[in-house]
């Protein structure tokens, strides 16, 4: 039986005809040994056609394809221009091998030419490979290795292109970054509160929130200084005048000790930092409720931006996230705790990150897992429209957000919520 290999360059196909079948008994072994010796290889495998690439576009598209598991119609005509006809009712006395087991289960659909991809073919490919410059006469020196590196780059381009308004990495280091800044924002405000109560202590009392209070302790500076004339700008900022008030009060009847002013220079720079970190913090939480909106929408609408950008940076990506399993998304984020309850054959988990949803919270001690689950299966519903829809909408989300309102009430009230199928219809036929 006649063999065929067909390889595909960077310079364009060729097809090989394999001769002597029975003397290397189709051993890989005996390919190996004979890599070195290419007039032995020669006489074993021969080049019988070649169909160069038009452009450095044409090859782009060819190799796409073929990685694809396509074949394109210049593919197809080469293949049949240069391999015996396929007579109807009769079996076939050649096979095609190739490297690409998908796309030779397209061709024998398509033209009913037998192909094969094993061990042998591919070793058979990995020589034609080595040598294949030798068997085109017409190639320059040079000329293969410069085709191989430009298809390399165009190749590469071609697959990591994206929209630049749908990078999910942008999420995950966001929400990365907002996390490192709570935790160093709480620390520094803590600093400040401890710092300026050498001062004024009895400052920590009145104003409880961090960002206000290291507002209105670069704004005090020196508490002998607070007047009457300072209430209007404390009202201003703490928004309540008999706070502004309580503070002048607290101000002359302060029992904290004086600093020099080298000291309250340094106190007020760090309450500037503080306020300029918790600044940031708000331009940036903005950020990632923007890109979530463009990113996933209907995971946004659904459980929240922040919930749902950590689950995204949880799974890695939100194509990972997309791929997962409602019951694997449901306990994201609770991965020690399956283990160990694994381990010692205790209870598993009911929720990770999801837990952090309003839902969970209104549910019932005896409902949190019920509604867990189904959420988390609404969750994965709302990743995979999300990252596998052409358009971006919020009108999935927004529906099935919807839907787990009416499973809470249907564990309160028992009222009988709308099957998914009538729902998703309905939001298909809205868009349409």
């Amino acid at each position: 039986m006649a063999m065929y290999v067909i390889y595909e360059s960077s310079s364009g196909y060729g097809l090989f005809e394999v001769h002597g079948l029975d003397e290397i008994g189709q051993n890989t072994e005996a390919v190996r040994t004979s890599v070195s010796d290419l007039s032995r290889f020669g006489r074993v495998v021969q080049l019988t056609a070649f169909h160069p690439f038009e452009s450095a576009l044409d090859a782009l598209n060819q190799v796409n394809a073929v990685s694809e598991g396509v074949m394109t119609d210049e593919l197809r005509s080469f293949l049949e221009l240069n391999l015996p006809k396929v007579k109807e009712g009769k079996k076939p006395k050649f096979s095609l091998g190739l490297a690409e087991p998908k796309l030779g289960s397209h061709i024998f659909e398509a033209t009913k030419i037998p192909c094969q991809s094993n061990e042998f073919v591919l070793e058979l490919l990995r020589v034609v490979r080595q040598h294949f410059d030798r068997f085109i006469k017409d190639l320059k020196p040079g000329d293969l290795e410069k085709s191989q590196l430009g298809l390399a780059h165009s190749y590469s381009r071609a697959k990591v292109k994206f929209n630049v308004n749908r990078v999910d990495n942008m999420v995950i280091q966001a929400i990365f970054m907002l996390d490192t800044l709570d935790k160093d924002i709480n620390s520094f405000a803590m600093r400040v509160r401890e710092w300026y109560s050498w001062h004024f202590p009895e400052l920590v009392k009145i104003v409880n929130d961090n960002y206000l209070y290291a507002r209105v302790s670069k704004m005090i500076d020196d508490k002998s200084k607070l007047t009457e004339d300072h209430i209007p700008m404390l009202t201003e900022v703490l928004g309540d005048e008999d706070k502004a008030k309580e503070v002048i009060e607290a101000g002359k009847a302060s029992m904290g000790s004086d600093l020099s002013p080298l000291d309250l220079i340094n106190v007020q720079t760090f309450a500037q930092k503080v306020m300029d970190l918790a600044d940031y913090r708000k331009k940036l939480y903005d950020y990632l409720v923007t890109k979530m909106s463009d990113i996933a929408p209907n995971l946004a609408a659904l459980i929240g931006e922040m919930v749902g950008a950590r689950l995204i940076s949880h799974a890695g990506s939100l194509t990972n996230l997309a791929k997962c399993p409602s019951s694997t998304l449901q306990i994201l984020g609770a991965e020690k705790a399956l283990f160990r309850a694994l381990k010692t054959r205790g209870n598993t988990p009911k929720y990770g990150l999801i837990f952090h949803s309003s839902f969970i919270g209104r549910a019932s001690a005896k409902n949190k897992g019920r509604i867990a689950r189904y959420l988390a299966n609404k969750c994965s519903i709302a990743s995979r429209i999300d990252c596998f829809a052409d358009g971006a909408t919020t009108a999935f989300g927004e529906k099935l957000r919807e839907q787990v309102e009416e499973r809470l009430e249907f564990y309160d009230k028992g009222v009988a919520p709308r099957k998914n199928v009538d729902v998703m219809k309905e939001v298909i036929e809205n868009l349409k």
